[in-house]
């Protein structure tokens, strides 16, 4: 036998190859086809139960989701206040760090108002610390600390709300 007769025998047995698995594949969907639009009563009153399930436990999923977005919508805007409440007490506190450090006056007016405004939140640390001084330059160490201090509840503040806001898992 030459190479073009086996050629064209590799051939031909390939495309016969390919007939019968089409044929086969036809047969085997138009018979599930057929049997599945064959359903009894009971086996179409399973599907209606199961259907019906699905839609329920949908129907309460979407409930819960609704409702555990609502709750990280309110915690995510209570962080939001925190965050603010917390800037601010950085802010006053570095405030209080940079005119100590200059050598504001404890005269003046605003060095007065900016006093009697942190004094809520800096009176627990006032004498911590020694504070270093030269001449009317002043390190405030203990307000550092205060700054610190208030860095970790702000932490915790939000990892609390995180706890809050974030899906119950049940078990």
């Amino acid at each position: 036998m030459d190479e073009r007769t086996v050629a064209a025998d590799e051939a031909r047995r390939l495309a016969q190859h390919e007939q019968v698995k089409a044929r086969l594949e036809g047969d085997v969907h138009a018979r599930i086809a057929r049997e599945s639009s064959e359903t009894s009563p009971a086996e179409r009153a399973e599907v209606k139960s199961v259907a019906a399930g699905l839609k329920h436990r949908a129907t309460a999923e979407v409930g819960e989701t609704e409702g555990e977005l609502q709750r990280a919508r309110r915690m995510t805007r209570i962080s939001q206040v925190g965050g603010y409440v917390f800037s601010v007490i950085y802010g006053l506190i570095g405030l209080e760090i940079a005119l100590q450090l200059f050598g504001a006056r404890h005269t003046n007016a605003f060095k007065r108002l900016l006093d009697a405004v942190t004094y809520p939140v800096l009176g627990p640390f006032r004498g911590l610390m020694p504070d270093p001084a030269i001449g009317s330059m002043q390190l405030m160490l203990s307000y550092v600390a205060a700054l610190v201090v208030y860095a970790l509840l702000h932490m915790a503040f939000n990892g609390l709300l995180r706890v809050f806001a974030q899906r119950r898992a049940t078990i």
